[in-house]
Parts: C-alpha cells; structure tokens; sequence
C-alpha cells in the first residue's frame, strides 16, 4: 500500500490520540490498535505507525513484544524528572523572552495574573495560571524551546492527574510569585525573573499542577 499523499495525516493523529491520553480519555495501559486508529482516520497504516514512533518518543506510549502499542504510565520519578525540566526550560525561555517583549506586553501579563487572582472555580484558575504562563515566554524567539517546554507541560498536567496528591488552593488567591516575576521584569532584570519563575514552578508541584 502507498503512503497517504497527506503529509499531515500524521501530525493530526498524534495531535487527536495525544489529547485523548492528555485528558484521561486513554487511560495508561489502554491499547492503540493500529487498524482501528487507521479506520478513524482513513490512513492507511503507514502514518499510525509514524504517529505511534513519534508519541513513544513524546512518553506517551511504549510498545510491548506481543501486548502490542499501549498508552504510557508514568511515576513519581518521571514526574519529578519533568518538572525540573520544565522548571530550567521556562526559566531559560523567559530570558530570551524578555528582550523581545513587544510594547505593552507587561501589561497584558499583569491583566492575565489578574484573572489568576480572580478566578472563582478550580477550573478558571487552571485556565487562566496556564494563560499566565504561556504569555510570560510568548515572545521567546527559539521555537524548539517553546515546543518542548509545551510537551512538558502537558506531561506535567498528566502525571499530577494520574499521580494525585494535589492539595487544591483556596480562591480567589493573589499568587505572590506571579507578582515578584512581574516587579523584576518591570525594571529590566530578566535574570532575577526567570530565577523567580524557575523557583516558582518547583515549589508549585507540592501545591498543585502549575
């Protein structure tokens, strides 16, 4: 059978399958079988087996001899193993971010750790920390950092769903470090910011899922 013409076939099914094991949807240990996912997506098996390659490579699946392609757990020490990672990754990208801020972009960070300190259900603060964060490091010219900071945070999210012990965080909440990385980033002082934020998502884990 020829390869699909599509080149991005591939992409969209790691794009859909990695969601799903994101979410909970694909539990860890929950098989993907090849001639299903082909017939989800009228691929023929030659992207699935790309997309399978390229989601082991993300840690989100691992194949088995015999047991075939199955959806990935995680433990405590990947956990901690990637929120370190994302911790000097962030830090790093906010430096490279910081010379590249456009103008009023200080503003528009303070306006998104607002709604952090707003934000009345688990859900919006979720959304809005998750906004903060991503808007601190927006800017970050390297697009290679900024891919891999997003495959470690999803993994992050995942192994704090699946791992529990989250203690959940009264709201509304003012998020003290939010406003330290703001103050340094005001007078030009990138270095102390992204020392705060790195400190920031290290200590976040014993709290909850940044």
């Amino acid at each position: 059978m020829k390869p699909d013409p599509d080149p991005t076939l591939a992409d969209r099914i790691v794009e859909s399958l990695a969601a799903e094991i994101g979410d909970g949807r694909l539990p860890p240990g929950e098989r993907l079988r090849q001639n299903e996912i082909a017939v989800r997506f009228s691929a023929s098996h030659v992207p699935v087996r790309e997309a399978f390659l390229r989601l082991e490579a993300l840690g989100l699946a691992v194949t088995f001899p015999r047991r075939g392609v199955r959806v990935a757990g995680i433990d405590a020490a990947q956990h901690f193993e990637a929120i370190e990672m994302r911790a000097v990754l962030e830090g790093l990208a906010l430096r490279h971010a910081a010379t590249h801020f456009p103008p009023g972009h200080l503003a528009v960070l303070a306006e998104a750790d607002r709604a952090c300190s707003q934000a009345l259900s688990d859900e919006d603060w979720e959304a809005a920390n998750h906004g903060f964060h991503r808007l601190l490091i927006a800017p970050c010219p390297m697009r290679l950092l900024l891919d891999e900071i997003m495959r470690l945070q999803a993994r992050v999210r995942r192994g704090a769903r699946l791992l529990g012990g989250q203690r959940l965080l009264s709201l509304p909440r003012e998020d003290r470090d939010h406003l330290a990385i703001l103050a340094a980033l005001r007078v030009g002082d990138a270095e102390k910011a992204a020392a705060l934020l790195t400190r920031h998502i290290r200590r976040g884990h014993l709290q909850r899922n940044l």
